[in-house]
């Protein structure tokens, strides 16, 4: 079930001695093991799906079996920077090997590495067990459960994904379906770490917001507002002059 942020937060303040990473909840990812996929949460907003596989083993934490962890996690290491899409990584250094999407005979980590810490404790051993967002060259299975434990992505997903989450993200991985979330207008930004040339996943329409939304205008709107309220003000001086 998706939970509210002052409950996230209430979360994460009792169990943040866990992590070492702080934890960031202006981005959130949310991965449904009901849906397989997973969407990124921004600033209150949805700004990108992907599809997703998790474990074919079912779901838990204990040590031993290959199961795909519920409940909130954070992002506490990433690791690939800038590595070429489809590269393999062994023990989470790349080899110097590429791979294409469903290159046949071969199952490695590729591409990307998020690393997830546990934050409650029916995840307390993900870490250990090395419970990862990756890269697969065995895209032809991305939809449907058919990891080791981890979450896997098509390469080309998993490194825009990378490139707009910070370290800390929180993460919740439920075994329902993913919950209704606005979109996030045009003018959110996308993410604190992607560049401003990275172009969104599915990019999604602008929702006006409605008065009982919560959320507080973006700095972009503000801007935007201010600049707006200035241009008139300049025009009714400007025809006053010539009157």
């Amino acid at each position: 079930m998706f939970r509210p942020l002052a409950v996230i937060l209430s979360l994460v303040t009792v169990t943040t001695g866990l992590a070492v990473t702080p934890v960031d909840t202006s981005s959130q990812i949310i991965i449904s093991v009901r849906d397989q996929k997973l969407i990124l949460v921004q600033n209150g907003g949805k700004v990108a799906t992907y599809p997703v596989s998790t474990s074919m083993f079912g779901l838990g934490d204990n040590w031993g079996r290959m199961t795909t962890p519920l409940g909130y996690l954070a992002v506490e290491k990433k690791i690939g920077d800038n590595a070429p899409t489809g590269a393999v990584f062994h023990n989470r250094r790349p080899t110097g090997e590429v791979l294409k999407p469903n290159a046949p005979g071969r199952d490695p980590i590729t591409t990307r590495i998020i690393w997830l810490r546990g934050l409650e404790a029916q995840n307390a051993h993900a870490f250990q067990r090395c419970i990862y967002i990756h890269g697969t060259p065995q895209e032809k299975n991305i939809g449907r459960p058919a990891s080791y434990g981890c979450i896997r992505m098509k390469s080309a997903d998993v490194a825009e994904l990378y490139d707009r989450v910070p370290l800390g993200t929180l993460v919740q991985i439920t075994a329902d379906r993913l919950p209704k979330v606005a979109k996030a207008p045009r003018s959110q930004p996308i993410s604190t770490v992607a560049s401003a040339n990275t172009k969104t996943h599915n990019e999604e329409q602008a929702v006006p917001a409605s008065p009982s939304d919560e959320s507080t205008l973006s700095v972009e709107q503000m801007r935007q507002g201010g600049a707006l309220a200035a241009r008139r003000e300049k025009a009714k001086l400007a025809s006053n002059k010539r009157l």
